[in-house]
C-alpha cells in the first residue's frame, strides 16, 4: 500500500511535466532568475547595449576632436591672413607714394607737391576710416582717465577750463568704436 500512495502523489507532478509545466516555472507562472537560457540572453542584449555605447562614445570623442583640430587650423589661418584685407587696400596707397617719390625727384613747383602729398593722405585716412579706423576729438573736452592718458598739467586760462584737455600730443584711435590707442593729452588744472 506504501507504493500505491508514492505512485498517486508522484502523478501529479508527472501531469504538470505532461501539461508542459516547467519545473523551474512556479504555480503563478512566472520565470525564475535563475533561468540560465534567459540570463544568457539578457546578459547578451546588455553587452550589445553596452558595446553600442562605447561605440557612440569612441565616435563622438572622435568627433570632437577633429572638430578641435579643424578650429584650431582655421584660427591660426585667420590669426595669419587677419590684416589681408587692409593691406590689398593699402597697396593703392602705396602706388601712389611711389609715384609722389619719382615726382620730387623732378619737381619744381611746391604748391603741386603739397596738393599730391595731401592727396596721398587723404586717400590713407580714407582706407583706414572705412575699415573702421576713427580718430578721437579730445582737445576742449573734459579729462576721462578711460579715453585719455595725461602726460602732463598746465595751469588753466580761466575756470571753465579746469579739467578739460588743453592740448593732444598723440591721437587717439577708436577701432570700430573701441579703443585701441588712448590719446595721449595735456590737461588744465
Amino acid at each position: 500500500m506504501a507504493e500505491k500512495d508514492m505512485q498517486e502523489q508522484q502523478e501529479p507532478i508527472d501531469n504538470n511535466v505532461d501539461m508542459g509545466i516547467n519545473a523551474d516555472e512556479n504555480i503563478a507562472g512566472t520565470t525564475h532568475l535563475n533561468d540560465p537560457v534567459e540570463s544568457e540572453t539578457e546578459l547578451d542584449k546588455v553587452k550589445a547595449e553596452l558595446e553600442d555605447a562605447k561605440d557612440k562614445h569612441l565616435r563622438l570623442a572622435a568627433e570632437f576632436d577633429n572638430f578641435r583640430r579643424r578650429t584650431a587650423k582655421e584660427r591660426l589661418e585667420l590669426i595669419q591672413t587677419a590684416g589681408k584685407d587692409i593691406i590689398i587696400d593699402l597697396l593703392d596707397v602705396i602706388d601712389d607714394i611711389e609715384r609722389g617719390e619719382k615726382q620730387l625727384e623732378a619737381a619744381t613747383d611746391v604748391d603741386q607737391l603739397k596738393q599730391g602729398v595731401s592727396l596721398i593722405f587723404n586717400k590713407f585716412r580714407n582706407v583706414l576710416s572705412s575699415k573702421g579706423l576713427k580718430p578721437m576729438d579730445v582737445v576742449g573736452k573734459e579729462f576721462d582717465a578711460d579715453l585719455h592718458e595725461a602726460i602732463t598739467e598746465i595751469p588753466a586760462a580761466n575756470d571753465e577750463a579746469k579739467g578739460k584737455v588743453a592740448d593732444q600730443i598723440t591721437k587717439g584711435y577708436y577701432l570700430n568704436d573701441k579703443i585701441i590707442r588712448h590719446a595721449k593729452v595735456v590737461v588744465a588744472k
